[in-house]
Parts: structure tokens; C-alpha cells; sequence
């Protein structure tokens, strides 16, 4: 462990969804630390482009990978450019998601499976394709980014609060299958987050919802954290949902 700021020095993680928003500041969070970084998104190269100009520009090291988290196959292209590329791989984060709202009897089935796919099917394969590379580690750690509405519920998102919700369960039972391999397994989950809005539109529960320190939160705070739990000095938590919401949520 080093203490120049540099804690994830020599380390390679994943992050699914990081063109933008809270999985681009996660991408420069863990490059800051020192690792290098695959930065991924589903289709837009522009923005994963982007974030890893940035990281180079800071003195980091990434690539951009374009791949659909859905399909099995690109997923673990990915991984295996990766490990090619920098030799290991140690941290994954699981940020791909889509959060539409559609009320119930108006959602089609195709609109359910599509959140739960990107979700919870995404996750399934991100873990699935680093396993080998995260137990070969020796300190791998997996962070699943959830979600408030996963714990309160929200109106007109039964598709976005089914698959949050599960990727807590799932974080929970990663943790027990993959302790012997010397892997931890955390979820954070973020509250009323200020960040860049199709439409400019804030979903339903943003507008009925306050915080106990009066604000939204920042994407970095939401980066800070996942770095910490990828990091040396959170090798004794696992299994755990870490909420970062400024007090909208006790959990």
C-alpha cells in the first residue's frame, strides 16, 4: 500500500457505462488512484473517447471499449483486450444502466426485459468474463452501482426497482461465493444525484424526495467511494450496500 495518494498503483479496472455522468467520474476517480482503466460504453465511442483522453491528459493510462454489457460475446472481448493490454485485471464496477420510467400497465414485457438486461444480465457477464482475472489478483473487488429506488421504491420504475434491488442481492451473494477466491464484493448506492438528464427532465422521486444536508449529490462523491472499496484499505468490507445520499435514505 502506498501513501501518496496512489493506493491503486499497478491495479486495471473495468467500468461499464462510463462515458459519462457517475461512471465517467469513477473511471478518473480509480485513474487518479493510480490504476488503469478500461472505460466503457454501449455504443457512444465519442464519449468513451473522451474520458479516456482525459485520463491520459492527467498522466493515466485507458482505453475506450465499446461493448453491449447484454451480449455475453463483447463482454468478454472485452475482457480479454484488457487483460491482453495490461496484463490482469482487479477491479470491476458494474455501472451500465438505463433508468426509464414507464407506468406498469403501460410497460410492454420487451421494456422490462430490456432495464433488467442492461442491469442485472450486464452484471452476471462482467462478472462472469473477469472472474479468473479477479481471483488471479488476489485482492479483486467488484462494486455494483445501485440505487435509492431500490430500497424506497418509486412510482412509474417497477422495471429500474426490481433490477437495482437485485444488484444488492446479487452484491450479497458475490460476496459469499467469491470470499475463498480473495474477492470482495460491495454495492453503492446512490441518492439524489446531480447529473446530465436526457430531456433535462429529473425522474418522479427526485421531486418528492429531500435530502438531510439540503443538496444533490455530486458524481464524484459517488466516485470517491467506489474507490475506496477498490482499494487496499477496504479489503475487510464485502457483501455490504454502502449508501451515498446525503441522509434521503437511513438504511
Amino acid at each position: 500500500m502506498t501513501d501518496d495518494g496512489k493506493e491503486l498503483t499497478g491495479k486495471v479496472a473495468i467500468v461499464t457505462g462510463a462515458g459519462r455522468n457517475i461512471g465517467r467520474a469513477i473511471a478518473l476517480a480509480l485513474a487518479e488512484g493510480g490504476a488503469s482503466v478500461v472505460v466503457n460504453a454501449r455504443a457512444n465511442k465519442a464519449e468513451a473517447g473522451a474520458v479516456a483522453a482525459e485520463i491520459d491528459k492527467l498522466g493515466g493510462k485507458a482505453i475506450p471499449f465499446i461493448a453491449d454489457v447484454t451480449d455475453a460475446g463483447a463482454v468478454e472481448r472485452m475482457v480479454s483486450q484488457a487483460a491482453k493490454r495490461f496484463g490482469r485485471i482487479d477491479i470491476l464496477v458494474n455501472n451500465a444502466a438505463v433508468r426509464r420510467e414507464a407506468a406498469l400497465d403501460k410497460m410492454t414485457f420487451e421494456e422490462w426485459r430490456e432495464i433488467l438486461g442492461i442491469i442485472l444480465d450486464g452484471a452476471f457477464h462482467c462478472v462472469k468474463a473477469c472472474l479468473p482475472h479477479l481471483a488471479a489478483s488476489g485482492a479483486g473487488a467488484i462494486v455494483n452501482i445501485g440505487g435509492l429506488t431500490g430500497h424506497i421504491g418509486a412510482k412509474g420504475r417497477a422495471h429500474v426497482v426490481t433490477a437495482k434491488a437485485g444488484l444488492s442481492g446479487m452484491t450479497r451473494a458475490l460476496a459469499h461465493d467469491l470470499a475463498a477466491s480473495h474477492v470482495t464484493a460491495n454495492c453503492v448506492s446512490p441518492g439524489l444525484i446531480d447529473i446530465a438528464r436526457a430531456g433535462g427532465q429529473h425522474p418522479h422521486h427526485h421531486l418528492v424526495s429531500r435530502t438531510l444536508v439540503g443538496r444533490s449529490g455530486l458524481p464524484e462523491e459517488i466516485a470517491s467511494t467506489v474507490r475506496f472499496l477498490a482499494g487496499p484499505r477496504a479489503r475487510y468490507i464485502t457483501g455490504q450496500t454502502i449508501h451515498v445520499n446525503g441522509g434521503v435514505y437511513l438504511g
